[in-house]
């Protein structure tokens, strides 16, 4: 537990050494410009006659930087509010109530812990303490999630279950508009869900820190709810950029294993997560992933005969890639440069 920042960084004016990143990768005190442009994509137009004009904007915000906004996408105000609050109930509870959930042993399926899934084998922490948990299905896992908040598991789950359809919901216009067979994104690629519940206290330096540093997603897709503090940011077109909070919006993030399904087409997001000096910043992430580590990821079939190309990946099995994953740091092209096809 003492490795949690929220238990000491109010006590410290400058930040501890092993939380500061190497000056290549340090955030600095350079301006990032606000993502312009940023896709924001009206979810209820595909349920009134404009399915494929909005199947067209998912596609072409996948191509361009694998991230996304979207809006009117049936997830109520109340409940991300309320999931939102509890969140940040649990985070502020005495350590006594959460000590049993904390652990450094990443194979958990419930655990709290500091910066990254790797705290031991890290040279530079990052600046965020983590709650992460399965969450499908929700009655195998819910029953050890946390006790408190009292409301946690109930409101929670109702979240984890609306935030799990709404990525099916998505994944099926992608795979329209791909072309792909019907089911292709079933159990086998989507069975596994877990939720990210991040805290990111305020930063003495934020300029020498980082939240998260630049990663893929190892995952098929994200969805994440950053409320109104902003912090993350997107690689796009060689630079970063802010992806600035939308009220009630959720971003959309495309994962590596979806990069390698549509062979390349869609493009999976890099992106980190910035610190502030002034106030706490919370998200929630719901990553859908393979049913199993034996799933093989592999260029859709059906998109390489339909246009007649070869596959840029080799199949590999999802223990493979998380395998490389943990070995790259989550960084985005090596890690998929060992599946590549030369030539």
């Amino acid at each position: 537990m003492e490795n949690l920042i929220s238990n000491w960084c109010n006590t410290v004016k400058s930040l501890p050494q092993e939380y500061i990143f190497p000056e290549d990768t340090r955030p600095g005190d350079k301006i990032v410009p606000n993502f312009e442009n940023c896709p924001i994509i009206d979810l209820e137009k595909a349920d009134s006659g404009d399915r494929n004009d909005v199947i067209q904007q998912i596609l072409q915000a996948s191509q361009d930087c694998g991230l996304f906004q979207v809006i009117n996408h049936g997830i109520s105000e109340d409940l991300l509010k309320d999931t939102m609050g509890l969140e940040k109930e649990f985070f502020n509870l005495p350590n006594e109530d959460k000590a049993s959930l904390y652990s450094l042993d990443p194979s958990k399926s419930c655990r709290l812990y500091s910066s990254s899934f790797d705290y031991a084998g890290e040279t530079v922490h990052r600046w965020r303490d983590v709650l992460k948990h399965n969450a499908h299905p929700l009655e195998e896992w819910v029953d050890l999630w946390p006790q408190k908040p009292s409301k946690y598991r109930d409101v929670v789950g109702k979240y984890s279950v609306e935030l799990r359809n709404l990525s099916l919901r998505i994944l099926e216009m992608i795979r329209e508009g791909l072309e792909l067979n019907p089911g292709y994104f079933g159990d086998e690629l989507t069975g596994a869900q877990a939720l990210l519940l991040n805290h990111y206290p305020p930063c003495p330096e934020p300029s020498l820190a980082l939240g998260i540093s630049k990663h893929c997603d190892p995952n098929i897709i994200t969805i994440l709810y950053q409320e109104d503090v902003g912090g993350l940011q997107v690689m796009k077109d060689g630079q970063w950029v802010e992806v600035e909070p939308v009220p009630n919006a959720l971003v959309v993030l495309i994962g590596h294993l979806l990069k390698v399904v549509s062979n390349g087409k869609l493009e999976s997001a890099e992106h980190r997560a910035v610190t502030n000096a002034k106030e706490s910043r919370y998200t929630i992430g719901s990553s859908i992933n393979p049913r199993s580590k034996d799933v093989v990821i592999e260029p859709a079939k059906a998109l390489l005969e339909k246009h007649d190309c070869r596959p840029l990946y080799r199949a590999f099995t999802y223990k493979d890639y998380h395998q490389v994953y943990k070995e790259k740091r989550g960084e985005g092209e090596p890690t998929l440069e060992v599946f590549k096809i030369e030539g």
